[in-house]
């Protein structure tokens, strides 16, 4: 994609149909994990919700650049978990479906949904301002997410066909996790930035 189109992102019209996009899917997001959170621990409350919380983070990110700002630690969090959560839940979703679930309009909308949250966190990755040390916070809470998911095993509901490769799936997902933050790395962390264009 050229320069002139990917300038288009910055242009406030474009972030006010995103955030009237982003927001009530978020809230859908929450409503989807309502049962699961009913039995979660309250310590554990913060880190279940995974897709929902990232597609939060844009929100906000999304909000900034209408104020015509940057906050560079919100936008690492932002691009690093929706691109381990979009990839991963698109994975689970074709899994189900591979190991013989039949997938349904549910499972199609999300797949949907969480293509393009990793597709708006890298087309989104020219604004942002964030340095190394942002980018080590958002790899602290993604890897840090891991461990909560798959050691105290409160990640999100899968497949019940897919629960006999749990670990398998926990292995994938750490990988992902590092997948996403040096993707975030090589397009986030960079001197070369466009300027939105909020009028």
């Amino acid at each position: 994609m050229g320069k002139h189109a990917l300038s288009l992102f910055g242009q406030k019209w474009v972030i006010v149909v995103l955030l009237l996009i982003n927001v009530p899917g978020t809230i859908a997001g929450y409503l989807w994990y309502q049962s699961q959170l009913e039995i979660t621990p309250a310590h554990f409350l913060l880190f279940v919700p995974d897709s929902p919380t990232a597609s939060l983070f844009f929100v906000f990110v999304l909000i900034a650049f209408l104020l015509g700002r940057n906050w560079p630690i919100v936008e690492a969090l932002a691009a690093v978990t929706l691109i381990k959560y979009g990839i991963w839940a698109v994975a689970m979703n074709l899994a189900g479906g591979w190991a013989g679930d039949t997938l349904t309009f549910n499972n199609y909308l999300l797949i949907f949904s969480h293509a393009g949250m990793a597709i708006q966190a890298v087309l989104y990755a020219p604004y942002y301002r964030m340095k190394a040390w942002h980018l080590i916070v958002a790899a602290v809470w993604t890897l840090h997410n891991d461990i909560i998911d798959y050691v105290f095993m409160m990640h999100p509901w899968v497949s019940a066909r897919l629960m006999p490769d749990i670990n398998l799936i926990g292995y994938f997902t750490f990988w992902l996790s590092i997948f996403s933050i040096t993707v975030v790395y090589l397009l986030g962390v960079r001197k070369n930035r466009f300027t939105l264009e909020i009028k």
